[in-house]
């Protein structure tokens, strides 16, 4: 199984990027897929998730209405869209793979991209 994250970059406060996860090696749509990040000297945090149709979402409260999850079980890719960015969004941004529900627990999760970071400049 593999997950790899791509899109991450420096951009400027304000601005907006879209992350990208594409799956290889499981039966995609089958798993909730959710986007973790860790910043610099902090703990790995929940995102947003998305259920196995994309019927279903769910966010951070610092990340609504900022942030849209999406996915295309016909690619196996799960998306972030990222929009109004802020220097606290900085991080290194994680996908990640649940075969049961959503969950906002990392523990959850059986497997893990490798990341990408995001970089918001004020």
């Amino acid at each position: 199984v593999q997950l790899q994250a791509c899109g991450g970059g420096l951009v400027q406060a304000g601005g907006s990027l879209r992350l990208s996860c594409a799956a290889s090696g499981l039966a995609f749509s089958s798993y909730a897929m959710s986007w973790f990040r860790q910043a610099p000297g902090k703990e790995r945090e929940f995102v947003a998730a998305i259920n196995r149709s994309g019927g279903y979402t769910y966010y951070v409260d610092s990340v609504k209405g900022r942030f849209t999850i999406s996915r295309d079980n016909a690619k196996n890719t799960v998306y972030l869209e990222m929009n109004s960015l802020k220097a606290e969004d900085t991080a290194v941004y994680y996908c990640a793979a649940n075969s049961g529900r959503i969950s906002i627990s990392s523990s959850s999760y059986t497997y893990w991209g490798q990341g990408t970071l995001v970089t918001v400049s004020s």
